[in-house]
């Protein structure tokens, strides 16, 4: 057993509103009487956040009696039959809570396998869940861990974890994943009515059918969406999404380590302003957002400490929705109204994790402390008017990025697109921030303190720039109306320019080395190198850097199939074609990789080689693999000398898979990193290790 204190678990698991189960070395069989009964436990178990010496457990069991609390007898033991059980205690579940229940278990082995259950004071029991420790920060070991991100299930189907299963279960066990790093949205908080779907109920080609109704909810985005209105509305997602067989299957056999994007709280959100598309300026979320981190709390067994909580119960701060004014923020972006700092500090998910002597896993949360997006002010506007290309100009883009300092500190009084022009409206404002002030020194702090060999960010938003060439349009396809490259999205990490290249900058300065970015929100797979500028610029990787394929949710090559059907468009090339057999082909692909050239060849010509051969060699070198279209996982492994990490693409998944192998492949796709030494630059290889990657590599 490890040498650990008893007093600080206790505190531990107080702080984080966690009952303490403490292992012992004297083993012994159940004697519980436990009968299962799933259906009094509907969303299943989970477990989370595992260290060397302790895992966090999880259940939900509600009572409709009447009652407001009731008393679960937890079990861990060393095998499945609970011949071998190490800890016991008992757990409150109060209604207050929602009925859920969070179980610190301390004084475990590390690199253990075990298996838990709840059982009820009349025997009844849950599931039985299996979890595991991280290996002791010294183990020599190879780790190896999934990630995901983005799984909308009225839209879809969880087939991507019943394939991580099957093969997880098959797999020899120095190749098993240790834990399942959820990069955010969890869950969806816009659902949509029969009403207010498209197409009779379809989205593309998708049934929309998600069995939840809010009792708050409000329509938004000119009645496009629903959204919640309630702290019950939000538990209602997670009520549901907990019911789906292949996530909850996913959550009782591995540990899950979690972080939130948009989408847990609210579609359009920063801080806790929240905006939506059709409406006028800000809406005020601040009881909305307490809410949201509150139901996460509660359904998420994550290692979080949220001030001022008490055993078993969420202690939320008395909010009011407070519309803030441009005053109420300070020097760096942050909304400092009373209201505003209680609820974004309501509960704080950012926090590093070990494992083994490979990895160090950073966590940051890149919603509740951002500043405003610059290109959401109405301001910009008259710069785009009759613009039909939708690209925003690399350099607009960094102005408004870097706010007053830009170069060296002389802002431009006007920001340009072409003959328009418009004040510039962020000449005194601070560079954009992602992470927040307080945040970004914590992250540094860590970054530069970290032994492992590989210091993994996990992150909810990816990190690698969406660089296109419309410089390069031919004659008669829109004109370009800026100057050199342009920008496919803004919204994320891939246009943070200031923030991420203090970053980067501080990789390079302290010589760190094995830095290595997984991220999701993008809906699509991409591999490449972590760089703060790209050429003409110099191109120095610090790092690479990937995103994984959503789970489910939508992504551009299945929009683009039905918002790009028109064959006279003449973009239509740049983004779908078809091939030979008459297959659509994502040729948005070649765009960000190669270039328009590449992509209208490849539309005219259906021959790869010739799009190829018409590349343009500046535009991406940060890229060494992107689809559109790609749903799944990523795994990856880490040892003393190398980072391997497979994209696992899946079909569409529109039907539910079968079998409990989840389903064909698309591809696999291997890319390995070896282990660089301080002064040099990372160098990726990659494997199609079987399937299709069609216009991906």
């Amino acid at each position: 057993m490890p040498n650990v204190d008893r007093r600080h678990f206790l505190k531990l698991a107080a702080a984080m509103g966690a009952t303490l189960a403490w292992g012992c070395s004297t083993m012994r069989p159940s004697s519980s009487g436990w009968r299962e009964r799933r259906d009094l436990y509907p969303q299943g178990v989970a477990s989370g956040d595992p260290d060397a010496d302790s895992v966090l457990l999880w259940t939900r069991r509600p009572y409709a009696d009447g009652r407001d609390s009731a008393m679960l007898l937890v079990e861990v033991a060393e095998d499945p039959a609970f011949a071998r059980v190490i800890a016991t205690t008992s757990a409150k579940v109060q209604a207050a809570s929602d009925w859920t229940c969070r179980v610190l278990v301390g004084h475990l082995p590390s690199a253990g396998e075990y298996w838990y259950r709840f059982v009820d004071e009349e025997g009844n029991g849950s599931r039985i869940g299996r979890t595991l420790t991280a290996p002791a920060n010294d183990d020599p070991r190879a780790s190896k861990f999934a990630f995901v991100s983005c799984q909308s299930l009225p839209e879809g189907y969880g087939n991507g974890y019943r394939k991580m299963i099957f093969e997880d279960e098959r797999a020899a066990p120095a190749e098993r994943i240790g834990f399942v790093l959820h990069l955010g949205d969890f869950i969806y908080e816009v659902v949509q009515t029969p009403a207010q779907v498209a197409k009779n109920g379809r989205r593309y080609d998708r049934v929309i059918t998600f069995p939840v109704t809010f009792k708050h909810g409000k329509a938004v985005a000119r009645n496009r969406f629903t959204v919640p209105g309630s702290l019950d509305d939000y538990r209602a997602l997670y009520h549901a999404y907990l019911q789906d067989p292949d996530l909850q299957d996913a959550r009782a056999r591995w540990p899950f380590v979690c972080i939130w994007d948009n989408h847990e709280i609210s579609w359009n959100a920063w801080q806790s302003i929240f905006e939506f598309a059709g409406t006028d300026g800000w809406v005020p979320g601040q009881t909305l957002k307490v809410a949201g981190n509150q139901a996460w709390f509660e359904y998420q067994p994550a290692r979080v400490l949220p001030p001022g909580t008490k055993l078993d119960t969420f202690n939320a701060p008395n909010v009011q929705d407070v519309l803030l004014k441009p005053d109420d923020f300070d020097d760096t972006g942050l909304g400092t109204e009373p209201n505003n700092l209680a609820a974004i500090n309501s509960l704080i998910i950012y926090r590093a994790l070990r494992w083994g002597r490979h990895i160090d896993l950073l966590l940051t949360d890149n919603r509740s402390f951002r500043s405003r997006d610059p290109g959401s002010h109405d301001e910009i506007g008259p710069l785009f008017e009759g613009d039909t290309l939708g690209f925003v100009p690399e350099e607009l883009w960094a102005q408004l990025d870097a706010g007053r300092a830009y170069d060296n500190g002389n802002p431009r009084a006007k920001l340009v697109m072409g003959d328009k022009s418009v004040d510039n409206y962020v000449a005194r404002a601070a560079p954009q921030t992602m992470l927040g002030a307080k945040q970004k020194a914590w992250f540094l702090d860590k970054l530069r303190g970290a032994t492992a060999t590989w210091k993994v960010w996990g992150n909810s938003l990816g990190a690698l720039d969406t660089r296109v060439d419309p410089q390069n349009l031919p004659p008669g396809l829109g004109k370009w109306k800026g100057e050199g490259y342009g920008l496919m999205t803004v919204y994320d990490w891939g246009s943070m320019y200031s923030e991420r290249a203090e970053i980067y900058d501080t990789v390079r300065d302290a010589g760190i080395t094995g830095f290595a970015i997984v991220a999701g929100d993008r809906h699509s797979f991409w591999a490449g190198y972590a760089a703060k500028t790209l050429p003409p610029a110099a191109f120095e990787p610090v790092g690479v850097s990937f995103v994984g394929g959503s789970l489910i949710s939508p992504g551009a090559a299945e929009a683009n199939e039905y918002n790009q059907k028109k064959a006279d468009n003449p973009t239509r090339g740049l983004y779908i074609a078809e091939d030979k057999d008459g297959k659509p082909q994502s040729t948005q692909n070649l765009l960000l990789r190669h270039g328009v050239r590449s992509a209208l060849e490849y539309a005219s010509s259906k021959d790869l080689q010739k799009a190829l051969a018409v590349r343009n060699p500046e535009l991406a070198p940060h890229l060494t693999f992107y689809d559109a279209g790609g749903h799944g996982y990523a795994t990856v492994r880490c040892d003393a000398d190398s980072m391997v990490t497979e994209f696992v693409c899946i079909p569409r998944p529109i039907v539910r898979a079968p079998g409990e192998d989840g389903g064909p492949l698309r591809y696999r796709v291997r890319h390995e990193v070896p282990l660089w030494k301080a002064g040099e630059q990372p160098r990726m290889t990659q494997t199609v290790v079987e399937g299709d990657t069609g216009l991906s590599v």
